[in-house]
């Protein structure tokens, strides 16, 4: 399914990461309008909306009328790019990512007062970058465009008014374009040409969730997202540019690739404080370590030039597992406003020896605000919005020809969300 590419130029459908993501390394978090607006605080231990699906499970059997939640989410992404090095010319211009929506979509039906039943379509990875035709560091990406689409059924049991708990197998498709320039420097004269990959594939895995009622007051929340494992077979196609002979460097090559997506756990509380504030928090562990590297292995592979080049290709990433804490809360302001506001703080995956301009990313601090109007007890219209603000990290790339980039990345990002809740 999906194409990989040459150690010159493209770096990976994993690799990829970057400020349009409210999540670290790949991962999304748009999958709820109302939980956006307390930064994702409380999002396991939280009941607001059909969209605990995803969040958890579980919470599924608290919703006591039957609800579809829809939703979209924006993010405009701003990239300065200085101090920019490298063997080849071009601009920095940075703002490589363009503005990006992302679809959600949830259904609840309580079968009676123990089981319910749920569906969910919502996107829990995906990026898309896409730098200027003369980026200077083109070799090593020059446009990425990965999607994960889930599907989502749900069950929930409730083993009283305390305790319940969720189940959801999920099933996961994943596609993607991928683009670098080729520049071979060891023919004077030769021309850009271009490596393109594309693919996509289906895996499978599940969610499962806890919620317990503490006290009257305090409710907790536990949520696991399994790792998902892709079997990637595709292809990798080289253009070569002016000046180099097909011969010698071009052609289209069949790719394998395995990638796993990884697992995540979170804990969140949601403490009611009166009759109208609640006070929520949580964390989020993300095991981003299953990425050590990526390797692909491409066959059918002949030619003076092609054969080191395009071969069996590996990319050192070393990611490191993450954590990300959120504080949130919410006010009542009267029975069809509620207003809230979160804050967020979440851990990169990445390290300064091995990040690329495909993944030029760090920690990053967001502060969320949102609001809920319900003009009617059967609807409900949210709305949020979180400013990114991510910590000043530097690149420092070299490839298998000789090729050099290195620059400073300051990124920051503004997210806008627009939800609707109809209950019946």
């Amino acid at each position: 399914m999906k194409k990989i590419m040459i150690k010159t130029s493209l770096s990976l459908a994993v690799t990829l990461a970057s400020t349009q993501l409210f999540a670290s390394g790949f991962a999304l978090n748009e999958q709820s309008i109302s939980g956006m607006g307390t930064g994702f605080a409380g999002r396991s231990s939280s009941v607001d909306d059909a969209s605990i699906v995803y969040s958890n499970p579980a919470g599924m059997a608290r919703l006591k009328r039957q609800q579809v939640t829809a939703g979209i989410a924006a993010i405009d992404a701003k990239t300065d790019i200085s101090d920019a090095r490298g063997r080849r010319t071009g601009t920095n211009d940075g703002d490589m990512v363009p503005f990006t929506a992302v679809p959600m979509g949830f259904y609840v039906n309580p079968v009676d007062e123990h089981w319910a039943f749920g569906l969910g379509v919502y996107a829990p990875f995906g990026l898309i970058t896409d730098y200027e035709d003369s980026f200077q560091g083109r070799n090593f990406g020059s446009k990425s465009q990965v999607k994960v689409i889930t599907f989502q059924p749900t069950v929930s049991y409730a083993f009283n008014d305390k305790v319940s708990i969720g189940f959801g197998p999920t099933i996961n498709r994943i596609s993607g374009v991928l683009e670098s320039t080729l520049n071979v420097p060891q023919i004077p004269g030769s021309g850009d040409g271009r490596v393109q990959v594309k693919g996509d594939d289906v895996g499978y895995g599940y969610n499962i969730g806890l919620m317990v009622q503490a006290t009257d007051t305090t409710n907790l929340g536990l949520t696991y997202h399994s790792k998902v494992t892709y079997k990637l077979e595709g292809h990798t196609e080289v253009t070569p540019g002016a000046g180099i002979p097909p011969a010698l460097l071009g052609g289209r090559y069949d790719a394998k690739l395995s990638l796993d997506t990884p697992e995540s756990v979170d804990f969140s509380v949601t403490q009611k404080l009166t009759d109208d504030w609640k006070l929520y928090a949580g964390s989020t562990w993300t095991r981003w370590s299953r990425l050590k590297d990526i390797t692909v292995k491409n066959s059918g592979v002949t030619g003076p030039i092609s054969t080191p080049i395009v071969g069996t290709i590996t990319e050192e990433q070393n990611w490191h597992d993450t954590w990300a804490y959120a504080i949130g809360t919410s006010y009542q302001l009267n029975k069809q406003w509620v207003l809230r506001t979160g804050l967020t703080w979440d851990q990169s995956p990445t390290n300064n020896t091995d990040r690329s301009p495909r993944i030029p990313t760090g920690d990053r601090t967001i502060f969320s605000i949102g609001a809920g109007w319900s003009p009617t007890d059967d609807i409900t219209v949210d709305v949020a919005y979180s400013y990114l603000d991510e910590e000043k990290i530097s690149i420092n790339r070299t490839n298998a020809l000789g090729q050099a980039y290195s620059a400073k990345y300051d990124n920051s990002a503004n997210g806008f969300g627009l939800g609707l809740t109809y209950r019946f």
